[in-house]
C-alpha cells in the first residue's frame, strides 16, 4: 500500500527523484499522467491497465468516457527510473502540473497510485482541505 508524504527537488531537464519507498512497490517502469486538481498521478504498469479498464467500459459514443479517456490516457508516458530512480518528467506534464525547474515536488502515496504536486499548489489544496474537510466527508456520506 501506498501512504506518505516526500518532497523531491525538480532539476533544470525536469528530473525528479522518485520515492525509494514508493519505487519499492511500483517498480522500475511507471505510467504518468495528468490527474485532477491540477497534479499528475503515477500507476505501475499492472493498474493502469486497471484505470484504463474504468474508462473502456463505457461506449465509445458516451462523450464523458471519451472526454476522460482523453485526458488520461492521451496524456499519460511511461517512464523508466534509472538507478537512483530519477525520471524526466515530460514537458506537457510539468506545463499541466506547474511543475518549474528547481522546484519542490510532492509525493503523496494513495493507496495504489502516487500523486505529484507543485509544492505551492500542494499547499494551497492542504488550506482547501482544512477548511472544508468536515462538509467533504458529509458530502461522500450523502452520495451513498
Amino acid at each position: 500500500m501506498l501512504l506518505g508524504q516526500y518532497q523531491s527537488k525538480v532539476s533544470p531537464k525536469g528530473r525528479v527523484a522518485f520515492p525509494k519507498k514508493f519505487r519499492q512497490i511500483l517498480g522500475e517502469r511507471i505510467i504518468i499522467t495528468r490527474g485532477y486538481e491540477g497534479c499528475l498521478i503515477a500507476v505501475s504498469e499492472k493498474d493502469w491497465q486497471t484505470l484504463v479498464e474504468a474508462t473502456g467500459n463505457k461506449p465509445f459514443v458516451f462523450g464523458p468516457a471519451r472526454d476522460t479517456a482523453r485526458f488520461l490516457l492521451g496524456n499519460a508516458a511511461l517512464v523508466e527510473l534509472d538507478d537512483q530512480g530519477r525520471f524526466i518528467i515530460p514537458p506537457h506534464l510539468r506545463e499541466y502540473s506547474q511543475l518549474s525547474q528547481e522546484q519542490e515536488a510532492v509525493f503523496l502515496g494513495l493507496n495504489r497510485y502516487v500523486e505529484i504536486w507543485s509544492k505551492d499548489k500542494w499547499e494551497n489544496y492542504q488550506r482547501y482541505l482544512s477548511k472544508n474537510i468536515d462538509q467533504i466527508s458529509e458530502r461522500l456520506n450523502s452520495d451513498q
